[in-house]
């Protein structure tokens, strides 16, 4: 498994997609609802989940792709704007409240593995992962599981943060990683048009 710049800049974008500081205040949110005794166990099965559920769209993308017919640049250009458009969520934020009233007890799959962890952005960035590093998804597996632990870290001690930097520094944080995600992105944009129309080196 390689450790190349580009595998490096893979698990940086996924991770950023992710977002696991921007999902802290949601995550405190519904784990309030669990026993406290539970709590770790019920984040631990949840993070394992959301794993499973990225795994499954790195080894099977490549199929999906092909059955689609979709070409590596065309790929890249629609990827880098879903992630430009991330990325703009997250340098201007909306109401996070997306679920509405949840149900009591512990969750599961709902709405921590999918979509808050493993959500639809992970997904089609997972997928672009596949087309575009050299050796697809063996490369792939090391940035899924890179950006993957450094959320479940993050999301682990997400108090520790809390009193740490706060409110107000998660956010600044979260802002700064939507503005390195934004010049990626622009760049994966360029990277496909320049593809596309033959100017690439």
């Amino acid at each position: 498994m390689s450790l190349s710049p580009g595998v490096i800049s893979a698990a940086i974008v996924l991770f950023f997609v992710m977002d696991p500081l921007g999902n802290i205040p949601l995550f405190s949110s519904v784990l309030a609802r669990v026993a406290p005794a539970r709590r770790r166990r019920v984040l631990a099965r949840e993070l394992v989940l959301a794993l499973g559920f990225l795994l499954a769209f790195l080894f099977g993308g490549r199929g999906m792709l092909d059955v689609l017919g979709l070409q590596q640049d065309t790929l890249r250009v629609g990827g880098g704007i879903v992630l430009f458009v991330i990325a703009l969520r997250m340098i201007f934020p909306e109401d996070r409240d997306l679920f509405g009233e949840m149900p009591d007890g512990e969750p599961l799959v709902f709405p921590l593995a999918v979509p808050l962890i493993a959500g639809p952005s992970a997904f089609a960035t997972v997928l672009l992962l596949v087309e575009s590093l050299p050796n697809g998804a063996r490369d792939g597996l090391f940035a899924v599981l890179v950006a993957w632990a450094a959320s479940a870290t993050i999301l682990a001690g997400s108090a520790v943060l809390l009193r740490v930097i706060g409110a107000r520094g998660l956010a600044a944080m979260e802002r700064l990683m939507g503005m390195l995600l934004l010049m990626l992105a622009t760049q994966m944009v360029l990277e496909g048009v320049s593809g596309f129309l033959g100017l690439g080196s």
